[in-house]
């Protein structure tokens, strides 16, 4: 299954490059619904690297849905940068999904803003249909929060 977003920025795409890659904003875009703890031995860092990171997730701060790991890869492509990650879930519930493909695009529009286009493709056999509609909403809950913070993002 697959959910997409796009949409402009009111930030420089150098900006939002450097937002998308911080694992502080993917905590506070996902805030409430998720909390996310790293398990590497020292935290997260500023900015994410290629390759993996292991964190552990609770959702609404209460309930351990196990341990993923986030496999990131950075490219250009067509005048756009890309952070793909196409890690899993280690342990607990986060397990059932068995593919996982999330892209994150940053391009410059005509005026110096920013536009934004994300992608999640995932698997998780029977229960895909189920989870989809959960997906949909949490990442408009993404969009929403993404397009709140942008202006403050220099």
């Amino acid at each position: 299954m697959r959910v997409l977003l796009r949409f402009e920025l009111d930030c420089e795409p150098d900006a939002a490059w450097r937002a998308i890659r911080s694992p502080a904003v993917m905590r506070r875009v996902a805030s409430p619904f998720l909390a996310f703890a790293s398990l590497e031995e020292n935290g997260f860092p500023d900015l994410w690297g290629e390759g993996p990171h292991v964190m552990a997730v609770r959702a609404l701060g209460l309930v351990d849905l196990g341990e993923q790991v986030i496999d990131l890869r950075h490219r250009e492509r067509r005048g756009a940068r890309i952070q793909h990650d196409s890690g899993l879930g280690l342990t607990g519930a986060l397990t059932v999904v068995t593919r996982w493909e999330h892209s994150m695009a940053i391009s410059a529009t005509g005026d110096g803003r920013t536009l934004y286009r994300d992608q999640l493709r995932f698997a998780a056999g029977p229960a895909t249909v189920a989870l989809w509609p959960a997906y949909w909403l949490f990442w408009q809950w993404r969009a929403h929060r993404i397009r709140g913070l942008a202006s403050s993002w220099r």
